[in-house]
């Protein structure tokens, strides 16, 4: 056994919500890993789990919209993270419209951006989405609160099966 839980147990990296549509589907889930990986050309790629939804629908999809949680949107990352799309409709019950290729942005959530889809890349029990960013949130003035980490997240059971 390697020393790879004790390094991993201490990331606490920021929270955010990945969103898809490809036909007339639309689905969204909770993603904890995702970084930028190219800073010219940009670049960000966000894992899927390959047990969810949004995954299945993200298979056939042009774009994903990835939105960056703040402190005080718990609920939303609960509404998105502790249900499955296979039983609800995660967008039944919050405020949103189609963006670019008609992905899902989610309104009131900032920032966020939304990426034509450049590569899909095999990980084991997710597939990681690179992302090449078409759109993106307007600049929002005054002071940002700080992010939702995954220490905010630690007791949210997932909603998909594991």
């Amino acid at each position: 056994m390697t020393g790879f839980p004790v390094f991993t147990g201490a990331l606490d990296g920021p929270i955010y919500v990945v969103t898809v549509a490809s036909g007339a589907e639309r689905a969204g889930c909770l993603v904890g890993f995702a970084s930028q990986c190219s800073v010219d050309p940009p670049r960000f790629v966000v894992w899927l789990s390959t047990a969810n939804r949004t995954y299945r629908l993200a298979r056939t999809a042009d774009h994903l919209t990835v939105h960056l949680l703040r402190q005080g949107e718990r609920a939303t990352a609960e509404w998105f993270g502790g249900r499955t799309g296979d039983e609800v409709d995660k967008f039944a019950e919050v405020a949103w419209h189609a963006g670019e290729a008609d992905s899902p942005v989610l309104d009131g959530l900032s920032p966020w951006f939304t990426g034509r889809i450049e590569a899909r890349i095999e990980g084991g029990d997710h597939v990681g989405f690179l992302l090449a960013p078409v759109a993106e949130a307007p600049p929002s003035a005054g002071p940002r609160p700080a992010l939702l980490r995954y220490r905010d997240l630690r007791d949210l059971d997932p909603g998909h099966p594991a």
